[in-house]
């Protein structure tokens, strides 16, 4: 199985208008990527390497300091935004039948201004990941309405389930992963740096330095995900598979260990579009496969069981 690359500089983040016959062409594209293997490689979408790099840059600033300047920051720090914030190794559980993943986290669920964000080390946090947070955002909005459009739906349909993303009304996060390097003498039978999981709202965009991910096939064997130069890696999430029907496919993926020896640490940034919290997420061909559900609802269902043991 490959992964599928489409080209999207006809409906990027730098063109402003878009033609029926190339939102036909990519529509097409990304209809046979989402429903065979629920991944896609998205070149020339108007983000740039440099912007990825910036916003790793500004995370590794923060990681690499002590725990004690990092606690601050900590997501239960946070209560009145849902698992916003710091996130320290091994606190979360993608797969709970598994050990705390090797990875810490910082998750971007408000762009507010008047929250608590890094500074001193970090200093450039705030203005790099707010940038990115709407970037990510916007390029969002525009690959869910070539889906609308392969799916021959109304684009309003998804749009307006996604009207409040970088509010309070909205849990989309921009969420940026060190995997700081593993001591293998050290490491608990059968642990990864993220465990076998599939994601929660409607589609994810990922950014990442390093190989080591892995996608589950069709076969059910886990497949090695290759780094592309200048294209995002964009997959189908579980809300959406719902909304579809099982037409597009939220798909098993994890990230490994690295080999023996090897002592670099591996860093990513993902933002995770969801439907609004109070939109009603309900079966498009209108039959009752899957019960309604708000986006809310299921995200706090899910993340519940991620972090119930930790």
């Amino acid at each position: 199985m490959n992964i599928p690359v489409v080209d999207f500089g006809a409906y990027s983040l730098t063109d402003k208008q878009v033609s029926d016959e190339e939102i036909e062409n990519m529509s097409k594209q990304l209809k046979t990527a989402f429903t065979e293997v629920g991944f896609v490689f998205l070149k020339n979408t108007g983000i740039t390497r440099e912007e990825m790099d910036h916003v790793l840059d500004a995370s590794k600033k923060f990681f690499v300091q002590p725990d004690e300047l990092k606690q601050p920051f900590s997501w239960t720090n946070f209560a009145n935004i849902y698992k916003h914030g710091w996130v320290s190794v091994e606190t979360e559980k993608l797969n709970p039948h598994q050990h705390g993943d090797l990875k810490e986290i910082f998750n971007i669920c408000s762009i507010q201004p008047d929250i608590k964000w890094p500074s001193g080390a970090a200093a450039d946090f705030q203005e790099i990941h707010t940038s990115f947070f709407l970037r990510c955002k916007e390029l969002s909005l525009r690959v869910l309405t070539v889906m609308a459009h392969s799916l021959g739906v109304d684009p309003e349909i998804f749009l307006s389930a996604h009207r409040f993303v970088g509010t309070d009304k909205n849990s989309s996060a921009l969420r940026t992963l060190y995997y700081p390097p593993v001591n293998s003498e050290k490491v608990k039978e059968g642990q990864m740096r993220c465990g076998e999981h599939s994601d929660y709202g409607s589609i994810t965009l990922l950014f990442q330095s390093h190989e080591g991910l892995q996608v589950r096939a069709r076969s059910g064997e886990y497949i090695n995900v290759p780094i592309i130069p200048g294209a995002i890696l964009i997959n189908i999430a579980d809300l959406m598979q719902r909304w579809t029907n099982d037409q597009f496919i939220s798909v098993s993926h994890r990230v490994l260990l690295p080999p023996a020896g090897d002592l670099n640490a591996r860093q990513s940034v993902v933002f995770f579009l969801i439907p609004d919290n109070e939109a009603l997420i309900t079966c498009l061909d209108g039959s009752n496969k899957y019960p309604p559900v708000t986006g809310h609802a299921y995200l706090i269902k899910r993340l519940n069981a991620t972090y119930e043991q930790t």
